[in-house]
């Protein structure tokens, strides 16, 4: 099951990529190995990065856009 919780899957997101930072700080690492926790956490900060700036859509009556028509006017009026 998975968890949509933004709060949870933000931390996940943190813990992996701190994870990956410390598996290339240690240096032990193979160079296809390395190159893969590098990607690693550039996704997670790719991920994070945009979870920053995404905001929940409220979903509410309130917030629904207004349509109103601009420079449809009948000229037959004027």
């Amino acid at each position: 099951m998975m968890n949509r919780d933004p709060r949870m899957m933000r931390q996940e997101l943190e813990r992996i990529r701190e994870w990956a930072i410390e598996q290339l700080a240690a240096g032990t690492e193979r160079p296809w190995s390395w190159y893969q926790y590098m990607k690693l956490r550039e996704a997670a900060e790719s991920i994070l990065a945009g979870m920053d700036v995404a905001q929940p859509m409220d979903i509410s009556p309130r917030s629904a856009p207004h349509l109103r028509l601009v420079g449809a006017v009948d000229s037959q009026f004027h």
